[in-house]
């Protein structure tokens, strides 16, 4: 965090100084932390892409401090996405794992029918929603 002991205007002012160095100690300390974020993407029609692009989503958000929970890739290790009654126990669950997260984060421009079904729940519960393109850039997408 870089902070200096004068404000936005050029005034000395200390105490938003300690304050933000107060923050910036306690996040040191609680480093270990990582919030959890679902990571929301295309898994339908999978040809291998899809379950590369994943992994992609997930390496990134542990880089960017954060715990991923992507249901579709550790589901389909042991369900089967053709099977329609394992698609949907596999979704139910998934939106379990939505709700324990602190936020939901989308990627790529195109939404599958599971992927609207837990942009939804994540509505719902307003549950913090980000957009990324499938390169892993933040979009606005204002009040999608």
């Amino acid at each position: 965090m870089d902070m200096g002991k004068y404000n936005a205007e050029g005034y000395f002012d200390p105490t938003a100084y300690a304050a933000l160095k107060r923050i910036e100690r306690e996040r040191k300390k609680r480093s270990n932390y990582r919030p959890r974020v679902f990571i929301c993407s295309p898994y339908e029609n999978d040809d291998g892409l899809n379950a590369s692009k994943a992994k992609e989503y997930c390496r990134f958000a542990i880089s960017e401090g954060y715990s991923p929970y992507c249901p579709h890739l550790f589901f389909n290790q042991f369900l089967n996405d053709e099977d329609k009654k394992e698609q949907e126990l596999g979704l139910r669950m998934g939106m379990i794992f939505l709700d324990c997260c602190s936020q939901v984060w989308v990627f790529g421009r195109t939404f599958t029918t599971g992927m609207k079904q837990e942009i939804d729940r994540a509505k719902r519960y307003s549950k913090p929603i980000r957009f990324f393109t499938t390169d892993c850039k933040e979009v606005d997408c204002g009040n999608t």
